[in-house]
C-alpha cells in the first residue's frame, strides 16, 4: 500500500492518494480542483487512479472530484447518507456509486470501510482503510472534517454559512454521538484529517499532519469531553465567522462543480489598458504585498495580497458575478498561475486578464497620481479617538472582538464588510483595525475601491495597541456581530 498526502497551504486542506502497488489501482480522497497533481503523482508510482471519493459536501473549497474523474477516467464514490436534503444532485448523471454506513469497497487489495460520521454535516463519511494483502486489521481512518488533530469539526456552518436555521445544536449533538462511536475504534489506528492549522473548519486545529485514535482520545478536547451538554456548549463557543464564500461552495459542491479541464492562463494585457478598464468599472485585483499597495496603488483597485490567506480574504470581499483582472508583481515567478489556481479553488473562475507592476509606472507617466492608504500608529489613533475625530471599524471575528476592543469602535467582520458598506458613514474619517493590520488593510482597500476617501489602516492592529499599553473594553455590545 502507498499513501501520499497533498496539502494546500492557502486552504489548510489535505487530500490523499492511496494506492495498491500490487494491482496498480489507486484512490484519491477529498481532491482539490488541481487534478493534474494527483495524476502525475500516481503515474510516478506506476499507479492509475481508479476511484475518487470525498468525505462530505465541502464548504471551504470547490471539490475536485468531478474534475479528477473526468481527467483520470475513474469511478466516483459519494455519500448517500444524511437524507434527501444532502444528496449530490449530479450523482446519477455522473454514475456515482452511492455509499452508506457499513459499505465496503476495494481498491486492488486495499479494503475501504465506510463510516457515517454526522455532526459537521449530516452526510459526512469517514473511510477506514485496511491493507488486506498484509493483514486483516485496519491501518487508519480518513476523518475528513470530523476529527482533526487536537480538534473536531464545527457543527455550526450549516446555520452560519448556509443559512439553515436551527441546525447548530442538533449538529453538535450528532457530532457528540459520532465521537462516542469513534472512541471505540482501536487506539493504534492512524488518523488522517482533511485540514490543518489555519482552516476555518475548526477553531483550534493542530499543525501536526496526522495522529492516532488513542492519542486523540486523551489529547483532543472533543473526544475527552464526556458530558454532552458541556460538549455542545464548548463546540459552539468561539467559532470564527465563516468566510462569505462558504455558502456558495456548499451549493456548488452539492449541485456539481463545473469541470474546468485545467487552469487557463489569462492574457497578459498592456499597461495602457488599465485606465480604460477601470473607467468601465472593471474589477482589478492587486495581489501585491499589503505594504506595497498601501504606499502606492492605482486608485480603484482592490488589494488582496497573494499570501497564505489569499483564498479566504478573496472569497470574503470579491463578487462572483464579475470578471477579475489581476495586477501582480511579475518579479514573483508564477504569480499569475498561483493566483488563478487559488481563485479557482473557491470558484472564482473568470479571470479575464493580468497586468504587471509596470502598470503603476504607466499610470504615473499618464499624469495620474497613485493612491495611498495612511497608516495610523496606536498613539496617533488614541489621540484622534480622544478628540472624537475618527470612527474605528474593527473587522475581526466575534470571538476576537469579545476578548477586547476599542471603546466606541464599530464591529463589522471582514466576512460581512461588503454587505454593510452602505451603512458606514462617509462624512467622517474611518480607521480600519484588526489583530495585526493585515485584514484591516484588505478592508481599507475595499472601502477605497468603493469610493470612501478618508480611510486609514491601524498599523499593527490591536497587537500594537496592547503593546502601547492602551486600554480596551471587553463587555459584549448590544448589537449582534456584523451589524454596524
Amino acid at each position: 500500500m502507498l499513501l501520499k498526502r497533498f496539502y494546500d497551504t492557502k486552504l489548510a486542506q489535505a487530500s490523499y492518494l492511496v494506492g495498491c502497488q500490487r494491482t496498480g489501482e489507486a484512490l484519491v480522497i477529498d481532491p482539490s480542483r488541481d487534478a493534474e497533481q494527483y495524476v502525475a503523482a500516481a503515474r510516478a508510482e506506476g499507479l492509475r487512479i481508479t476511484h475518487v471519493t470525498e468525505t462530505h459536501i465541502h464548504a471551504d473549497y470547490v471539490s475536485g472530484s468531478r474534475e479528477l474523474v473526468a481527467r483520470a477516467g475513474a469511478g466516483l464514490y459519494l455519500s448517500d447518507e444524511g437524507g434527501p436534503d444532502w444528496t449530490y444532485a449530479f450523482a446519477n448523471d455522473d454514475r456515482a456509486v452511492l455509499l452508506k454506513n457499513g459499505d465496503v469497497f476495494k481498491v486492488g487489495n486495499i479494503r475501504v470501510a465506510v463510516l457515517h460520521t454526522p455532526g459537521h454535516t449530516p452526510e459526512h463519511l469517514a473511510f477506514m482503510v485496511t491493507d488486506a494483502a498484509s493483514t486483516e486489521r485496519p491501518m487508519g481512518v480518513f476523518t475528513g472534517d470530523f476529527v482533526f488533530v487536537g480538534d473536531v469539526g464545527r457543527p455550526d456552518l450549516l446555520e452560519k454559512a448556509a443559512g439553515i436555521a436551527g441546525t447548530m445544536e442538533a449538529g453538535a449533538r450528532q457530532l457528540f454521538r459520532s465521537l462516542q462511536r469513534f472512541k471505540t475504534l482501536p487506539d493504534y489506528l492512524q488518523v488522517w484529517p482533511a485540514h490543518g492549522a489555519g482552516s476555518a473548519c475548526g477553531k483550534a486545529l493542530g499543525a501536526v499532519p496526522s495522529s492516532t485514535v488513542g492519542y486523540e482520545r486523551f489529547a483532543n478536547w472533543g473526544l475527552a469531553t464526556v458530558d454532552e451538554e458541556q460538549f455542545v456548549r464548548q463546540v459552539l463557543e468561539g467559532q470564527p465567522e465563516p468566510p462569505k464564500y462558504f455558502a456558495r461552495m456548499k451549493r456548488v459542491n452539492q449541485e456539481g462543480p463545473r469541470v474546468l479541464g485545467g487552469f487557463a492562463k489569462p492574457e497578459r494585457l498592456p499597461a495602457s489598458r488599465l485606465p480604460e478598464l477601470l473607467k468601465q468599472g472593471a474589477l482589478v485585483l492587486d495581489t501585491r504585498r499589503t505594504a506595497d499597495h498601501l504606499q502606492g496603488h492605482v486608485p480603484g483597485t482592490l488589494n488582496v495580497p497573494l499570501s497564505s490567506s489569499f483564498p479566504t480574504y478573496a472569497g470574503s470581499v470579491l463578487p462572483y458575478d464579475r470578471p477579475i483582472y489581476l495586477l501582480v508583481d511579475h518579479g514573483r515567478e508564477g504569480a499569475v498561475d498561483e493566483a488563478v489556481r487559488a481563485l479557482a479553488s473557491i470558484g472564482l473562475d473568470d479571470v479575464a486578464g493580468s497586468f504587471g507592476a509596470d502598470a503603476l509606472d504607466a499610470w504615473r507617466r499618464g499624469g495620474k497620481a497613485l493612491g495611498t492608504v495612511p497608516q495610523a500608529s496606536a498613539q496617533a489613533l488614541a489621540a484622534r479617538l480622544q478628540a472624537g475625530e475618527v470612527l474605528v471599524v474593527d473587522v475581526r471575528n466575534r470571538s476576537e472582538w469579545d476578548a477586547g476592543h476599542l471603546k466606541g469602535a464599530r464591529h463589522v467582520p471582514l466576512a460581512t464588510l461588503t454587505d454593510h458598506l452602505a451603512e458606514l458613514p462617509t462624512d467622517r474619517p474611518l480607521v480600519l483595525q484588526c489583530e495585526t493590520g493585515s485584514r484591516s488593510a484588505v478592508a481599507a482597500s475595499v472601502l477605497r475601491a468603493h469610493g470612501f476617501t478618508d480611510v486609514a489602516n491601524a498599523a499593527g492592529g490591536l497587537d500594537a495597541w496592547h503593546s502601547a499599553g492602551l486600554p480596551v473594553e471587553t463587555e459584549t455590545p448590544a448589537s449582534p456581530a456584523g451589524a454596524p
